[in-house]
């Protein structure tokens, strides 16, 4: 197969399987962006039970595979009368897995945040919460943006994962498998759906990069 002939037979389904991956890509970084956030307060608050609970999602999300939660998540629960769609299924996955690794990089640039700080922020009479929110969080932000960019790439490779379930629209890795079920397409599909996730990334690193130079910390 020819690149005029897979554009001119499988054009317009390439433009809805790469607005599906950035859907999914989209909301599952800004959920798993969330969720990393509340897990790292959890980790860094007082309350002993509530560290142990983030460390303890951590240590479980961050080394469970991602295809084996969305077995689980679509092929399971049905049994115990949880039905999801195979795109909530493959977001709520991504969000799980991503956020255990959003958590340690807000870890990173916590650890970076000097105790001198936290310690006047004490003496000026500031609460926890006031100190996660006027000190601690907005540098940590600032200092995980380039390790939060790779996690953005991260999370759109992560999506492929929906090529094991049936997703309406599929993303470029389900497209792929659908052209060289219908057709001999050979390596050409693999080829721009390969190209089309690396020009992506190349985009968001550039994207990321451009922004850690207008907020990063300067020591």
């Amino acid at each position: 197969m020819s690149l005029q002939q897979l554009f001119s037979t499988y054009g317009g389904m390439y433009v809805k399987a790469y607005a599906a991956t950035l859907e999914m890509t989209v909301i599952s970084f800004a959920g798993a962006m969330l969720l990393a956030l509340l897990v790292t307060v959890a980790r860094v608050c007082p309350i002993a039970p509530l560290r142990r609970l983030g460390d303890f999602y951590v240590q479980v999300f961050r080394n469970v595979a991602t295809i084996s939660l969305l077995v689980i998540f679509y092929y399971a629960f049905p049994y115990l009368g949880i039905v999801w769609s195979e795109m909530t299924c493959v977001i709520v996955v991504t969000i799980l897995v991503a956020a255990s690794f959003g958590s340690e990089n807000f870890m990173s640039g916590i650890n970076t945040i000097g105790v001198g700080q936290i310690e006047a922020a004490r003496s000026l009479g500031m609460s926890f919460g006031q100190i996660l929110r006027q000190v601690v969080i907005p540098q940590a932000l600032r200092s995980a943006v380039l390790p939060m960019t790779n996690l953005l790439v991260a999370v759109m490779l992560t999506t492929a994962i929906g090529s094991q379930v049936p997703l309406n629209p599929q993303e470029l890795t389900g497209l792929v498998s659908y052209i060289n079920t219908m057709s001999v397409g050979g390596i050409l599909p693999f080829a721009v759906s390969a190209l089309l996730y690396a020009g992506t990334a190349f985009l968001i690193g550039l994207a990321g990069n451009a922004i850690d130079k207008r907020v990063r910390i300067l020591r």
